[in-house]
């Protein structure tokens, strides 16, 4: 009989993969709340009307990579491709629209019918911030400092580039957008077969094209900056000085940009060149008519979203394994006594396991694989005495310590037999 193996494009987080996962989100989610985000968990599916509205019939997730499903009902139901969506969602469903703005900040697992490459999987996780209900270029600077402010806690900021658009307002994206559609209309027959779709339907998907003949054109296509309102300029060089304010550097990339009507303003991507071609490992924008198509009134919004694979592999090292503190029994000591030191080091914080069986000499190279920092030695001796030998693993430095003093302070115990166990 075969080994069942994970499904295709998935992987399993143990050991150090793990440690890197934790880290990421828990630092990511530490910083957040101190810029005042709060948590929220959406479903992992949702009515595939949620992300077809949201991310446009025509692009390669909607038409290529959902995974959608009918349920017993019949239903269209769709695992969750990514979380703005769903977070606009939330906002409209909950009744908080009338509650802004809203600082979201969320973390969990997205699900895209991918091949898989080098940090990209089926089933991957990322985090992501959303700011809605605040229409200044100073939500979206603080929300390009928060992404900003986790690289840097996870110490990859040195490895990222922040790039830096504007899609600018309605009347600058209608102007640019007649003019591409005036521009790549006299080049119709050169465009990849895709192309010619979006032509029709979306043109500024060209843009995001892959394809080499569609790039060449798309390098001499009119550009944004020749179309933006006065007002559009101005949200704009309000917020390259207010980014200058909080000290974040940043290059100018015109190639950035977002296909759907929604989106206007800011768009911004942090990239590196350490993964090879899957360089953006963070990637954001301003989506103010996103939450209207949800069924609510138009929000003004701005967020970001992030890879944790590839921010767990830019990581310089995982984070080091946790210690424990290892009981071994010698002989067969009393049960209730064995229980009464493991929970009480359990109630002062400290990780605590137990050697199951096995010789002395068995015990102790198990909790050497276990990274225990110490062993207490608990056998019918010691209990009768009330007073047990504590070893530090590194230094082999040991002492006898009272059940009361350990019950009561054991942190100063381990402290004075080679070191502190962290907690």
């Amino acid at each position: 009989m075969s080994t069942i193996q994970p499904v295709r494009g998935t992987h399993d987080l143990i050991g150090e993969e793990q440690r890197r996962y934790t880290h990421v989100v828990s630092t990511a989610r530490h910083i957040a709340g101190l810029y005042g985000f709060d948590e929220w968990s959406t479903p992992i599916f949702e009515d595939t009307k949620v992300f077809s509205r949201s991310l446009g019939d025509t692009s390669d997730v909607v038409s290529k990579e959902m995974y959608s499903f009918s349920d017993r009902d019949g239903e269209s139901l769709t695992l969750r491709p990514e979380g703005t969506a769903a977070i606009c969602r939330a906002l409209v469903t909950n009744g908080l629209t009338q509650s802004l703005p809203q600082k979201v900040f969320y973390a969990g697992p997205m699900f895209r019918h991918e091949r898989p490459q080098k940090g990209r999987y089926r089933q991957f996780h990322q985090i992501g911030a959303e700011l809605m209900g605040a229409a200044e270029p100073l939500a979206d600077a603080e929300a390009i400092a928060l992404g900003f402010q986790v690289l840097k806690t996870l110490g990859v900021a040195e490895h990222v580039t922040l790039e830096l658009n504007t899609l600018g307002d309605t009347a600058s994206r209608d102007a640019w957008r007649a003019a591409l559609v005036s521009y790549f209309s006299g080049y119709k027959d050169r465009l990849s077969e895709d192309s010619q779709v979006r032509l029709e339907k979306n043109p500024l998907r060209i843009l995001d094209s892959k394809d080499a003949g569609d790039r060449a054109l798309v390098a001499d296509a009119p550009m944004m900056e020749e179309f933006l309102t006065p007002e559009a300029q101005t949200f704009w060089d309000d917020l390259r000085r207010t980014l200058d304010g909080f000290g974040i550097d940043y290059k100018v990339n015109t190639s950035i940009v977002r296909g759907l009507d929604y989106y206007n303003h800011t768009t911004f991507e942090f990239v590196t060149s350490k993964l090879g071609s899957q360089g953006t490992v963070m990637a954001g924008g301003r989506y103010d008519g996103l939450v209207q198509q949800m069924g609510g009134p138009e929000v003004p919004s701005i967020g970001w979203a992030a890879g944790v694979e590839r921010l767990s592999m830019l990581l310089e090292a995982a984070p080091p394994a946790p210690r424990s503190v290892v009981i071994v029994p010698v002989g067969v000591p009393d049960e209730t006594a064995l229980f009464q030191i493991l929970q009480g080091l359990r109630q002062q914080g400290i990780r605590v396991e137990i050697g199951y069986r096995g010789s002395l000499r068995k015990r102790m190279e198990r909790a050497g694989k276990q990274n225990a920092s110490h062993v207490i030695f608990v056998g019918e001796d010691e209990l009768a005495k009330g007073a047990f030998r504590v070893k530090h693993m590194e230094s082999g430095q040991e002492a006898e310590v009272s059940l009361d003093r350990l019950l009561s302070d054991a942190q100063a115990v381990f402290a004075g037999v080679g070191g502190t166990v962290a907690q």
